[in-house]
């Protein structure tokens, strides 16, 4: 009611529940005593018209909107002054009143007629705001949970609180535990005035999560393949670890249990058997450490559909869940699945018809499929190339790779008598394709010719899906661009026997940086800074619009590095790396440059470091290499013959390298110089599919690198009284990797794989004369994470052990707990596997787990060379690269030689890092 003066008429609109009503102001004053002494009888009566009449809105008013503009509501409501309406009977009330309740922002919407003038009338639109969200709480969630419901129920403080608002908000909190395994959770909303602001409500949700629901049994009825075998085709619903003396049974009466009797066990030699044992025991004791029991609606429905491909795989091409259901013991699931398998179907004869490039011997063959063979549509499929698959070896590649893009197979079923389907293969061969356009996209910063070279695919040349793959394989190996994201389109053009090929990139960044810095210890400053341009541009050096930040695009390498360990040691290194000399073919030429001083600066009188002491004892070494490297056509173009010639001059000053290298006189030789001139041939064959993350392909290296024989040329040499002065030794190399995976791709962008690595590296340095020493430069240091940065003096190969610091000595019991060597080996093996697993293949931060094997050693001598004495670890290891710093990485192993009895893992533990790069 309005006011005391005011009176009313309330017409019921029964569909909103809300109320359309008219009073009358009356013309007459209230007398003294503040009663109305009359009122204004047209209006009372205005609906009470047997006619309709038409009627002109005057003025229009809206109260009780606190947040809305009055005319945004009118605007909403479609009345305005000067419309006309017809009373009774016309409808623009009953739809205003819609409208604005439509909007879910008022809990009551009332129209009032609050003035008649002769045809004439004024309205009034009375609403009812509903409250908005103060607060909002989660009650009965822990502090973590609260945090992520709080984004997953999308609440805005100041949003005004609906039905579908909570309705939304209980919906998400329920999926948010069903996942959970929390299935009988309750939710119930409680709304309280906010006493500190007007028409404000906080939101309470309760939440009763009761008890986790794990899946405790999984049971098959009318099946004939091992229930266990069923079992492991259900990737994402397992059933949970138990251990009971009293198995639990079926209650719902349609599971006929198959027991496995204990006599059953014993006549089939069961114990024999894993499998039959497992099958035995797994009623009473079942563990899975490393699986989950939860129920997931969606896993449970991708589950049934890998049932049925399973069954077909195995020629039940008719298997079909007849049943499934659910229910509870002890508040843990159990889940019925009853399947119709069918008859058992094997392939019949196979023929084929359209082919006239390829004989059907030689289809049957890449076919692989035989007369009497299980039936398996998904293997028929595969093999015709139907559904492609990037290892090839298939109907489909054999003529794709030979340009017949619009090749097409169908095949159809001729016969099916018993158990046996016979099959012809129809063959459109079509036209072979010639490649018209290439086109390349994405490519903000790296120049298309860039791209260009590495693609396989060349306009004028006859389409071929390998060289399709090899083309996505070399862009991804630039690593310029997104691995994940490589696009390739091909368009075909039936009319013209065409295609055009495109190809959509995404750069990412390639360039690294290094930097450390800090300063005390008597030492002085101490620090690196170190640069990798990966795609630099050397003609746009003296570009000024090239410099944005730096000349960019060409591919090019240009590496910059600077290290100090204050008055101790220092570094400067540099190179450049042009990956094709001359821009026609793979030649990669590579320049660098080194200097580098150790110095003995400690001053035991003072005990300070000083740069006089430092000056008057350290160990120099300056060198250069000039590299060329070469892609080979034979015997394939996965290989390459690189050749690097090196010089490096070592300057020792009071300074003892190693105490057993002496000169003629029987001195210890600190004083003087070494000059170090060799050149390095390498064949390499590398395949991997990706740099940072290889799922497969394998790569192998086998190196020589040799000095003149000085010795040889000039027997005085073994005489000379430093017989050092010309160093000189053959070193042989040799690296295996093999990248296999262990499972399909998976994942919400099908790229997660399980990939098992595996490594083999063998070294070996040896003399000309055996009047001579082996060179005590480019030996080998074994051991540890390889962080030392004493490697670039005398020039050693770092060949990394998890688990072990550097060791100097061939039996594997002695390992003392040291960061650098005396000695270093003239010989080494070593072993590895690695299973690793990706976690984020994002181009800003790939990130992949890894538990590993190790099996390495050094020797001095082929005398004491045993391949099968090393020294083994294990452990598990995480790898992160990112763009801008490269490798970062840490292992934590356990040296399995180094253990003791009576002490467990103490000792014999050892945590390893890695910063930039990975050593061998």
């Amino acid at each position: 009611m309005r006011t005391a003066c005011k009176s009313f008429i309330l017409v019921i609109v029964a569909c909103m529940g809300t109320r359309f009503a008219m009073a009358q102001v009356p013309e007459q004053k209230p007398d003294s005593t503040g009663q109305i002494t009359s009122i204004d009888a047209d209006l009372m009566n205005l609906l009470n018209q047997k006619t309709p009449k038409k009627y002109k809105i005057g003025t229009i008013k809206v109260t009780g909107n606190k947040f809305f503009d009055e005319a945004l509501l009118l605007s909403i409501a479609g009345i305005n002054p000067g419309d006309e309406i017809s009373i009774p009977g016309g409808d623009n009330f009953a739809k205003a009143i819609t409208k604005l309740w439509a909007q879910n922002y008022f809990s009551d919407v009332e129209i009032y007629v609050t003035r008649l003038d002769g045809k004439s009338i004024d309205l009034e639109i009375a609403v009812t705001e509903r409250p908005r969200l103060s607060k909002f709480y989660f009650r009965g969630a822990k502090k973590s949970e609260q945090d992520d419901l709080k984004a997953k129920t999308g609440l805005i403080i100041g949003r005004v609180i609906t039905e579908n608002m909570k309705v939304s908000a209980i919906d998400a909190i329920k999926k948010y535990y069903f996942d959970k395994a929390y299935r009988n959770i309750t939710v119930r909303t409680e709304e309280v005035n906010d006493p500190s602001a007007e028409n404000y409500q906080l939101l309470y949700f309760n939440i009763n999560k009761s008890n986790k629901v794990k899946i405790d049994e999984i049971r098959f009825v009318g099946n004939q393949v091992d229930e266990a075998k069923l079992k492991k085709q259900l990737k994402g619903t397992k059933e949970r670890s138990r251990f009971t003396l009293y198995p639990t049974k079926d209650t719902i009466g349609w599971v006929d249990p198959k027991v496995y009797t204990f006599e059953q066990y014993v006549k089939e030699w069961g114990f024999l058997v894993p499998s039959k044992t497992k099958k035995l025991v797994d009623p009473y004791v079942r563990f899975k450490l490393f699986t989950s029991a939860k129920f997931n609606d969606k896993k449970y429905d991708e589950d049934k559909i890998n049932l049925i491909d399973y069954y077909n795989s195995l020629g039940y091409r008719d298997a079909a869940i007849v049943k499934d259901t659910m229910y509870y013991i002890d508040g843990n699931m159990h889940i019925n699945i009853r399947v119709d398998e069918g008859h058992k179907y094997y392939f019949g004869n196979i023929a084929w018809r359209g082919n006239t490039k390829y004989s059907d011997s030689l289809l049957t063959e890449i076919l692989a499929i035989r007369k009497g063979d299980t039936y398996n549509a998904e293997l028929l499929n595969k093999k015709l190339g139907r559904s492609v698959s990037p290892e090839g070896g298939d109907i489909s590649g054999l003529y794709m790779d030979d340009g017949y893009l619009f090749f097409r197979t169908d095949p159809v079923e001729t016969a099916v008598y018993n158990d046996t389907i016979d099959y012809e293969i129809r063959i459109v061969e079509g036209p072979q394709a010639t490649i018209e356009k290439v086109t390349i996209a994405g490519n903000d910063k790296t120049k298309e010719h860039v791209i260009r070279r590495e693609l396989r695919t060349i306009p004028g040349d006859k389409f071929s899906r390998q060289l399709l793959i090899r083309s996505q394989r070399e862009i991804a190996n630039l690593g310029y661009f997104n691995q994940e994201k490589i696009g390739i389109n091909p368009v075909p053009n039936p009319d013209k026997g065409t295609v055009d090929i495109n190809y959509t990139l995404e750069e990412k960044s390639s360039d690294q940086l290094e930097l450390s810095a800090g300063f005390g210890g008597g030492i002085g400053l101490t620090g690196t800074l170190g640069v990798t341009f990966n795609n630099f541009s050397a003609k746009n050096i003296f570009s000024k619009k090239a410099w944005d930040p730096l000349p960019t695009g060409d591919g090019q390498k240009l590496s910059l590095r600077v290290q100090s360990n204050g008055r101790a040691y220092r570094s400067y290194n540099v190179s450049f790396t042009e990956p094709w000399l001359g821009g026609k073919k793979r030649n990669a030429f590579t320049v660098g440059l080194f200097d580098t001083k150790y110095s003995n600066a400690y001053n035991y009188m003072t005990g300070r470091y000083e740069k006089a002491a430092g000056d008057t004892s350290f160990f120099r070494t300056t060198g250069v290499s000039v590299g060329l490297a070469k892609q080979l056509k034979w015997p394939d173009d996965y290989f390459n013959l690189g050749f690097t010639l090196s010089y490096a001059r070592y300057q020792l000053r009071n300074y003892a390298i190693d105490r057993n290298l002496t000169l003629r006189d029987g001195s210890i030789w600190q004083n003087g110089h070494s000059n170090n001139l060799s050149l390095k041939v390498a064949l390499q064959r590398s395949s991997v599919d990706q740099p940072i993350f290889p799922r497969s392909g394998s790569n192998y290296l086998l190196s020589v690198q040799l000095t003149p024989p000085y010795s040889l040329l000039n027997p005085g040499v073994v005489r000379e009284s430093n017989p050092y002065k010309w160093v000189e030794y053959h070193k042989w190399r040799f690296t295996g990797e093999w990248y296999v995976p262990l499972t399909a791709p998976h994942g919400a962008e099908r790229n997660k794989q399980l990939v098992l690595k595996a490594a083999a590296k063998y070294g070996f340095i040896g003399r000309y004369n055996n009047d001579l020493q082996v060179s005590p430069f480019e030996r080998f240091q074994v051991g540890d994470a390889g962080l030392s940065n004493t490697f670039a003096l005398l020039g050693y190969d770092i060949i990394a052990q998890r688990g072990y610091p550097v060791y100097e000595t061939s039996d594997p019991t002695i390992n003392p707990d040291q960061q650098g060597a005396s000695r270093y080996f003239t010989m080494f093996n070593k072993y590895v596997l690695e299973l690793r697993y990706p976690l984020s293949l994002n181009p800003s931060s790939t990130i992949y787990g890894l538990t590993f094997f190790e099996a390495a050693n050094g020797w001095y001598s082929f005398k004491d060379y045993n391949p099968f004495r090393l020294r083994r670890s294990v452990g598990v290891g995480m790898r992160f690269f990112l763009p801008m710093f490269g490798l970062l990485g840490f292992d934590y192993g356990i040296g399995l030689d180094r253990t003791t009895p009576g002490n467990g893992l103490k000792g014999a533990s050892r945590f390893t890092f890695m910063l930039g790069f990975e050593p061998e």
